[in-house]
């Protein structure tokens, strides 16, 4: 079972940068599994943002962030992050990290099986 816990979040205005990190605690590792990050904002369903394949090699985005955001994972350090640039209020949501054993790039939020509890990030005009 994979621990999660993200941080990094806060409020920042239009046009701003916050990089997001998901560290893997305790006796977890995702060395071998695949990562992603979804957001969640009020009244609407959770959002698939980007993910990353174990080796890092591969990377991709939802089609809302696409050319705002990197997702890069340090797998010495069991850390992954998102680094998000140009932000808008619509980007305003819980960013949630979580992990999955799918052998292709998962963009669902069921084919994950392990979550953190989010960070909020809030994006000022």
């Amino acid at each position: 079972q994979v621990q999660l816990v993200e941080s990094g979040g806060g409020l920042v205005q239009a046009g701003g940068s916050l990089r997001l990190s998901c560290a893997a605690t305790g006796r977890s590792t995702i060395s071998s599994r695949a990562m992603g990050w979804f957001r969640q904002a009020p009244g609407k369903e959770r959002e698939f943002v980007a993910g990353v394949v174990s080796s890092g090699g591969s990377t991709y985005y939802g089609d809302s962030v696409k050319g705002r955001c990197t997702i890069s994972r340090d797998n010495a350090k069991n850390t992954v992050y998102l680094q998000m640039n140009s932000l808008k209020p619509e980007d305003t949501a819980v960013y949630y990290c979580a992990s999955s054993s799918a052998r292709w790039g998962p963009r669902r939020s069921y084919e994950y099986d392990a979550w953190g509890q989010g960070t909020q990030v809030t994006v000022s005009s």
